[in-house]
């Protein structure tokens, strides 16, 4: 089942490169994507696949098509394009990053570095916490943090790796304990987003932008702290972010409907036509794939990580790949963005491909994603 899927994807991944030259992907609307510049959060989902399919099947063809974005992703950082915001892990783990861990490129190395300096000058040290979005002071996002952030701060560990430099550890580290301490609800459910205030950094409350409401469960938001906090663990081997990213897990599982990929906020009404979100399934599914790495045969949470992911990458593979749409641009079918603003509350997401694809080859061959040696 794995290896068909992934022969699925290698091919789909092939095709875009080759229909759109030098060009990335943007959700729209209509079972595609619109193809452009690179001036968005989601460009390194795009070069990341290439990597793990080149990693995959050692076809040169993909590594030299995702060597020819470095020039790309360098300009943009250069010239400080659309990078108010704190996703400027997502863009360099998976090009600059991912280029030099797999080909040993310093030019890569020295952009993932620049990149990692870029993301630590959000760090608001009155507040402490890497402001997600907007510039400094901004009236409305001045003091926030989202759960998302938890996938960016793997490019300041690897940054503190390379340099030795503590201040891209301590920034990392602090964060991600915020993170812990507000975001993630007594009973395992999360927030997506907390605000903070800029003066004194004493806690206002929490909040969603994507969710259902204030109080819901964002089920994205969800996956990103599943697998952020296990990330967290791996580089700072912290037990409690082990122990987060297992509570985090558990409620997700529990709630993993019949089909195995989640509804887009797991408090939302559930009627006929409610979007689901198979971008948030991938992403918890390679979640628990990490932490099951970390875990011992006999955890009492072994078993139901293993059989959440199997619910989740089966219902995945057999029910919302566009394995039967050969000429489909995305992986996954139903993944959603912005429900409540309807944004692309039922397309491909570019993230959903990346997740997939990385736990497909994960639990096939090993082959793990960019967000660590």
């Amino acid at each position: 089942m794995w290896n068909a899927a992934i022969h699925d994807a290698l091919t789909k991944i092939k095709s875009n490169i080759v229909k759109h030259p030098g060009k990335l992907p943007h959700i729209t609307e209509g079972q595609r994507y619109e193809w452009g510049g690179n001036d968005d959060w989601i460009e390194g989902f795009h070069t990341g696949m290439m990597w793990l399919a080149y990693e995959y099947g050692q076809d040169a063809f993909y590594k030299d098509a995702a060597e020819s974005y470095l020039a790309n992703f360098r300009d943009r950082l250069e010239r400080h394009v659309a990078l108010d915001h704190h996703d400027i892990g997502f863009l360099y783990s998976l090009s600059a990053v991912a280029q030099w861990r797999v080909t040993g490129s310093e030019e890569a190395r020295e952009v993932a570095l620049q990149a990692a300096d870029k993301l630590s000058k959000r760090w608001r040290p009155r507040i402490g916490i890497i402001q997600a979005w907007g510039k400094e002071e901004d009236p409305e996002n001045g003091g926030r943090i989202i759960i998302d952030c938890l996938l960016n701060l793997p490019l300041l560990f690897w940054a503190y790796e390379q340099t030795q430099d503590r201040k891209y550890h301590d920034i990392a580290m602090r964060h991600a304990l915020i993170s812990q301490k507000f975001l993630v609800r007594g009973d395992g459910s999360s927030y997506h987003t907390f605000y903070f205030n800029t003066e004194n950094g004493n806690a206002i409350r929490g909040g969603t932008h994507q969710g259902y409401e204030d109080g819901s469960t964002w089920t994205r938001g969800q996956a990103w702290g599943i697998y952020g906090f296990a990330l967290a663990y791996r580089y700072t081997k912290h037990e409690t972010f082990l122990d987060t990213s297992k509570r985090l897990a558990r409620y997700f599982i529990e709630r993993i409907p019949e089909d195995g990929v989640v509804y887009w906020d797991f408090d939302v009404p559930v009627e006929e036509g409610t979007p689901r979100d198979s971008s948030a399934s991938a992403i918890a599914a390679c979640g628990m794939l990490e932490l099951l790495e970390w875990l011992g045969d006999n955890d009492p949470d072994r078993d139901l990580l293993e059989d959440g992911l199997n619910r989740t990458m089966t219902g995945l593979v057999e029910k919302y790949a566009s394995t039967d749409l050969a000429e489909a641009e995305g992986l996954l079918k139903h993944g959603s963005y912005h429900v409540r603003g309807n944004r692309a509350p039922d397309d491909y997401m570019i993230w959903g491909d990346y997740y997939y694809l990385e736990a497909l080859v994960r639990i096939d061959k090993g082959i793990k994603g960019y967000w660590y040696e």
